[in-house]
């Protein structure tokens, strides 16, 4: 195999690699480093603003495979239309489950017991003792898009003596660790969770899942987590929410993001925000180059491939 690969991680700090393609390294600059016409396996670039990672696509004629290093996708499917029919598109899945799992405890855990107080307390020289808060023992948690991320939210909650985790996905299935409910069930289900999680992916009908009614939904005084997108959540109805004092958040993502100066979801009461943390930490790069070794070994040897989302044309 003669075709380019163009990768966002230097090929030579990426050990495994298959002979075969020329690899050039590429991470949203705006020069090319090869004619992308001659691309045949595009890993897109991480975490770079809109547009970058989509740029190339529309003269990628010979390409064959688009490799994500996002659980999502939804960044890259403006550029799909450019593509021909036949592309395999494939998520990161693997990648980022214990990085943002991690971060999802680290959220919720802050949110429950009050730690941005504590810092502001510390930053004003201040003793902020007194009072009881709520523990994450005995909540019951609600995670919304129980995919491998979910399942991996689930694994680090059950340490902390939760109450029953409630799994819902786009559709009904069971695991060993109990049944996944359907998302027509949510209407049910919402009144029951003292902690609400989202790790759905942005889909046409995850966009404003979460509307006034679902959290009209939700018990007073609860929690709602978001480490999925942005757009899962309509703002303007959360922020009635956090601003009535009757729910709390903790948020790794926003709408609008990044969220500009000055926006009332900055010092919405209750509110903890944190950059869009979940997926870059010391975890990332080692589990992006596993996958990326084994996704093109089994390129190049014609073997099916991990984490297929779509192919174009079909």
């Amino acid at each position: 195999m003669t075709a380019d690969v163009w990768l966002p991680i230097p090929p030579d700090e990426i050990e495994g690699l298959p002979e075969g393609p020329a690899y050039r390294h590429w991470d949203g600059e705006e020069t090319y480093p090869a004619d992308p016409a001659d691309c045949a396996f595009y890993v897109v670039p991480y975490m770079k603003p809109p547009g970058v990672g989509v740029r190339p696509l529309p003269e990628m004629r010979s390409v064959r495979v688009v490799q994500t290093l996002s659980a999502g996708i939804d960044h890259v499917e403006p550029g799909l239309k450019h593509l021909p029919a036949g592309v395999r598109l494939c998520n990161a899945r693997g990648v980022h489950e214990a990085s943002t799992a991690e971060l999802t405890l680290a959220l919720i855990l802050a949110s429950l017991r009050g730690i941005p107080d504590f810092v502001r307390a510390q930053d004003r020289g201040e003793w902020l003792g007194g009072g009881f808060r709520p523990a994450l023992a005995d909540r019951t948690v609600l995670i919304v898009g129980y995919g491998s991320i979910g399942a991996a939210i689930e694994d680090r909650l059950v340490p902390f003596e939760v109450a029953p985790v409630v799994r819902v996905a786009r559709s009904a299935r069971a695991t060993e660790r109990g049944p996944v409910h359907p998302l027509t069930e949510l209407p049910d289900l919402l009144p029951q969770a003292d902690v609400v999680v989202l790790a759905t992916p942005l889909t046409e009908a995850t966009r404003s899942l979460v509307d006034a009614t679902f959290l009209a939904r939700m018990k007073d005084g609860a929690l709602l987590v978001n480490v999925a997108r942005g757009p899962v959540v309509d703002t303007k109805a959360l922020l009635a929410e956090l601003e009535s004092g009757r729910l709390t958040a903790a948020l790794d993502v926003t709408d609008p993001e990044p969220l500009p100066p000055g926006h009332p979801l900055w010092n919405a009461p209750g509110t903890v925000v944190s950059p869009h943390a979940g997926g870059p930490t010391s975890a990332f790069l080692p589990r992006a180059k596993r996958l990326l070794v084994d996704q093109l070994n089994r390129f190049v040897n014609r073997e099916p491939l991990r984490n297929v989302i779509l192919t174009t044309g079909a």
